[in-house]
């Protein structure tokens, strides 16, 4: 089982995760699934733009804690997913598909929380687009769990390092309102209308000339001081020991049942 849906709306893509019992926490399992899902998106000619959504009123609560807990070693995500030297024969990211530099656009539909590597899986897509009582956080700062997908990358080019610093630092909960005030999401929606509306914004941007609307993006992308590559290396080379340091140990307090619910005082 790996609790993902693909829907396809002409040249829209909609990947629905439907792991709501967890509120869409990411395992192993689900990671290549939605990994695999979008390199086949990258490779169909008639698919132009992508939406990812979480079913059940939650976009993605991070990585599953209570799997990492009991498995507290590389087998946590599934395997060895260091970054090699070189830009090809990356492994996936320990949340999917978060190290693949598409060619394609994806839009992120936010209802509920995406909240640590879910948050990095948001900030990976292209365009946000939140639901009025959406939230984000890099709620992992309680936990020891560092963000070791992305987040410490794309955050500060998002957002810029100032309030970077402030959400990662702190850990805190970000609503939906001031993701839209500091640049973190795009779009903010009514509760219960995040798919439809990236969805008719998949096809707004679909619609357009797909040659040059890949060409500006890929552009966008590629005129950072630093390339992406490097950064992310550098990301995963630096984090990526603290999850056995401290990560496992707030993995497991997590599944004892300390800090359920965002809570920041019981931990």
């Amino acid at each position: 089982m790996t609790d993902l849906i693909i829907e396809r709306d002409g040249p829209v893509t909609t990947f629905i995760r439907t792991r709501s019992a967890a509120r869409n926490a990411m395992n192993p399992e689900g990671a290549k699934a939605l990994h695999e899902a979008l390199l086949a998106f990258e490779a169909d000619s008639a698919a132009s733009v992508g939406v990812l959504y979480g079913a059940g009123g939650a976009f993605c609560a991070g990585f599953d804690l209570k799997h990492a807990a009991a498995a507290p070693d590389a087998a946590a995500f599934g395997g060895p997913l260091d970054i090699p030297d070189g830009d090809t024969d990356w492994p996936r990211g320990p949340m999917g598909p978060t190290r693949l530099m598409l060619s394609k656009p994806v839009i992120a539909a936010i209802a509920g929380p995406a909240v640590a590597g879910g948050m990095e899986i948001a900030l990976w897509c292209d365009l946000r687009v939140m639901e009025e009582d959406a939230y984000m956080g890099v709620y992992c700062r309680r936990w020891g769990v560092p963000l070791i997908d992305g987040g410490t990358v794309r955050l500060p080019r998002i957002v810029g390092q100032g309030r970077a610093l402030d959400l990662i630092l702190t850990g805190r909960k970000v609503e939906a309102d001031e993701a839209l005030r500091i640049g973190l999401a795009d779009r903010v929606v009514p509760k219960g209308t995040a798919r439809e509306a990236a969805e008719a914004l998949a096809h707004e941007i679909a619609r357009f000339p797909q040659g040059c609307m890949r060409a500006d993006r890929a552009s966008t992308y590629a005129q950072w001081d630093m390339p992406i590559a490097d950064a992310l290396r550098n990301e995963w080379r630096i984090s990526a020991p603290m999850v056995a340091a401290e990560g496992v140990a707030g993995a497991g307090r997590f599944a004892a049942g300390k800090g359920r619910g965002g809570d920041f005082g019981n931990i």
